[in-house]
């Protein structure tokens, strides 16, 4: 059959799916069109985007291995009247017949072209043939146009390539993307994103600061929004606190302030203000939250913004305004007290100083809940508080203030994650280095300059060339697949999954110069892991975007169940909610209690963020932020008590001669994971030494530790009774410590009669 036979035979198609369905795409050797403006209207050649097409408009090609096949079910229950059948005769159900007219089909490479000129890469290709076959094996009666062309090629009166047109239409069957291709490129098209936020363009802006009547502070921490909205309330500003576990209305009848301070993602792109105030810009870089900077900065509705962060960020605030036609003003501010760089003898000096005394130390790391920060970081400031050291991660860097002399970095290696998503070992970056050091001797603190250095002396040069290098410019804003967008493409996407529909999303997303797609490897993690949960894509969407630590299965685990229960439409209650947790909780006795009691926190900090987009499906919150600042004291009695126990346990190990590892301590405690140690006096933390008579008995002939007489002491049932030590190794540690001993014995006898013989000659 001819080009123009099978444009005719369309259009003989019954109406709906079948015909919208099935345009045919054909092209010429040359590119151009092929007898296309010869068809009738009803068949029209339609063009998708071939390989040459893509090249030559610079149009993104999709990752094809990202399209999941629908399935499409045979024909098995036969028609009041066969009509492909009375206008021909029943069709030979011969499967090796059917089954060799096809794969004559699929091997001309005519076809292949042609499949190719409508989206059909070889992947496609095969997907589709494997299905076709299938179908019209499997069927007991088809569709009479192709019962009838299939009955013309097996009688030879007509030609294999006769099937194309009814291939094609099972192709857009299995695969609906491929007729919606342009919509959803339309879609997914993200190099106009000040265009996302029209109100913010209907406002003539300026980006600096002065005081206003109405403002939103926009901030990275929930420390930093709790920090301004009691400042501004002690200012006697009213000053309202959101953030996406709390919300608390500083007027006693709910009337919403004219101040707002918020986390960055909670932030109102809709409300009028007159100041905002971004803080942290450059952190619009960030691979996982970056989007969320963008969107303040492009979509906030207020007369001037004020930008507080790096002067890395400057050049590409200035570009992105830019492209808005809105004035920006740069205004540098100079550290007020300077940073001083120690070097090896200031840090031998100090431990030298340390070795003598035993010392006590806060404990800072990012899982702790915000209340126990505060309550160490408070520890820490107080001149009259014994403790005048930290043992920090770099949480400590933003969110916190701290009256810090010196920092000590113990280690200048972090972890970070790849543009693949993949986790690496790298050596922290200048900014991440400013940042931390910028802590010591802050403005508002006691101390005059601040002290930097390092632990090891190896370090100090490195972290020199660090401090000295001058900071990166930021070259792109981060971006993320809005609700409204997702939702769009699943118009178009039907039976595609949420992890699905975001990957094909960002395979066919186009960004400039200036933008980025933020790394979403977390929202797929929870889209998979809820995907068999029957619910509304609006709900998977946010349950998906939940703030949680992936890495914690308790955690995981009650997400799951949270969203079990909405798609049952059962609100989770209290009482649920105690028995899944264990409520009421004791104080840890080991590091694992402790993690899993940070865990506990973050459930509930989960049920929180819930509540305030599910109110009726989570509505006790009142009592679960009761039992949470419970479980936050709780935390902080742990904390004091395991830093002991993790220090005592340290000393223990290293007179042993075996690893901290070897305790079963988890790696998530900051003893494992420490970045940087900060003092408030001339001071670097170091294993308590024995004092005492006791700590004499304790001691060898030769001045050491004797692990046999610690081996006895309390330290030892109480690590056997918690589990941290079983008795297998203690005694296995026991015949080494022996054999360590005898040999010591005999050093020191053979150094004795050396001497003895040295005195008599």
């Amino acid at each position: 059959m001819s080009v123009t036979g099978c444009a005719r035979l369309l259009s003989r198609l019954p109406s709906g799916q079948f015909r919208c369905g099935c345009p045919l795409a054909l092209r010429s050797r040359g590119g151009g069109l092929s007898r296309a403006s010869s068809l009738p209207a009803t068949a029209r050649i339609a063009f998708f985007a071939s390989s040459n097409g893509d090249e030559d408009s610079g149009v993104k090609s999709p990752d094809t291995s990202l399209f999941v096949p629908l399935q499409v079910s045979p024909q098995t229950f036969a028609p009041e009247v066969d009509v492909g059948a009375e206008l021909t005769s029943p069709l030979n159900k011969s499967k090796p017949e059917k089954e060799e007219t096809l794969n004559k089909f699929c091997k001309r490479r005519e076809i292949q072209k042609l499949a190719a000129e409508n989206g059909l890469d070889a992947r496609l290709f095969h997907q589709v043939f494997v299905s076709f076959r299938k179908y019209i094996i499997e069927s007991s009666f088809l569709n009479p146009d192709l019962h009838i062309i299939l009955n013309d090629i097996c009688c030879g009166a007509g030609h294999v390539d006769d099937l194309f047109p009814f291939f094609l239409q099972h192709a857009r069957q299995i695969f609906p993307m491929l007729e919606c291709m342009d919509d959803l490129r339309k879609i997914s098209d993200l190099r106009l994103p000040p265009n996302w936020y029209p109100e913010a363009r209907a406002v003539e802006r300026k980006i600096r600061y002065l005081k206003a009547e109405s403002g939103v502070y926009c901030g990275p921490l929930k420390l930093l929004a709790h920090e301004i909205f009691q400042k501004s309330n002690d200012d006697n500003v009213a000053c309202d606190l959101i953030t996406g576990e709390e919300r608390v209305c500083i007027d006693p009848e709910g009337r919403a302030a004219a101040h707002v301070a918020c986390t960055i993602e909670m932030c109102s792109v809709n409300t009028p203000y007159d100041v905002a105030v971004i803080d942290e810009i450059q952190m619009i870089k960030d691979p996982s939250r970056g989007w969320a900077w963008t969107r303040a900065l492009l979509g906030l509705c207020a007369k001037e913004i004020h930008v507080c962060g790096e002067e890395a960020a400057i050049n590409l605030v200035t570009e992105l305004m830019f492209t808005t036609g809105e004035e920006v003003e740069v205004k540098r501010y100079k550290r007020l007290t300077p940073i001083k760089i120690l070097n090896k003898n200031d840090i031998y000096s100090v431990s030298r100083q340390i070795e003598f005394r035993g010392l006590e130390c806060a404990v800072i790391y990012g899982s702790l809940p915000p209340g126990t920060k505060l309550t160490q970081a408070k520890k820490f400031n107080d001149p009259d508080d014994p403790c005048k050291i930290m043992v920090a991660t770099d949480a400590i860097g933003m969110g916190l203030n701290l009256s810090i002399k010196r920092i000590i970095f113990n280690s200048l290696i972090k972890p970070q994650i790849n543009e693949k998503g993949e986790k690496e070992m790298n050596t922290i970056t200048t900014s991440q280095a400013l940042q931390i050091s910028g802590r010591a001797g802050r403005f508002s603190s006691m101390f005059k300059e601040g002290e930097v250095t390092t632990m090891h002396g190896d370090d100090l040069i490195l972290l020199k060339k660090i401090l000295s290098e001058p900071v990166d410019p930021i070259e792109a804003a981060g971006l993320h697949p809005t609700a409204e967008q997702i939702e769009m493409f699943a118009y178009h996407l039907p039976g595609a999954t949420l992890s699905n529909l975001i990957d094909i999303f960002v395979s066919l997303s186009q960004v400039d110069g200036l933008y980025f797609v933020c790394n979403i490897d977390n929202f797929k993690f929870l889209a998979k892991m809820i995907q068999h949960i029957p619910l509304h894509l609006r709900a998977r969407y946010v349950f998906c975007t939940a703030p949680i630590n992936q890495k914690e299965p308790f955690v995981c685990t009650s997400l799951l169940k949270f969203a079990r229960q909405f798609s049952r439409n059962e609100p989770v209650m209290f009482d649920w909610l105690c028995r899944h947790i264990n409520w009421p909780l004791v104080p840890p006795k080991n590091i694992k209690d402790l993690v899993h009691l940070e865990a506990v926190h973050d459930v509930l900090d989960l049920y929180l963020w819930l509540s305030y987009r599910f109110m009726d499906m989570f509505p006790d919150a009142g009592h679960v932020r009761a039992i949470q600042k419970k479980l936050d004291d709780i935390i902080q009695i742990g904390v004091l008590n395991i830093t002991r126990l993790i220090q005592a346990s340290q000393v223990t190990s290293e007179a042993m001669g075996i690893p901290i590892e070897s305790l079963r301590i988890d790696n998530r405690f900051p003893q494992a994971e420490m970045t940087e140690i900060s003092t408030n006096k001339e001071m670097v933390p170091s294993p308590r030494r024995a004092r005492g008579p006791k700590a004499r008995s304790l001691q060898s002939a030769d001045g050491q530790l004797d692990p046999l007489a610690q081996m006895k002491g309390p330290l030892t049932e109480r690590l056997i009774q918690q589990g941290l030590l079983s008795k297998e190794v203690l005694k296995q540690l026991e015949k080494e410590w022996l054999a360590q001993q005898d040999a010591h014995s005999d050093v020191n006898e053979n150094r004795s009669s050396t001497k003895h013989k040295e005195k008599k000659k």
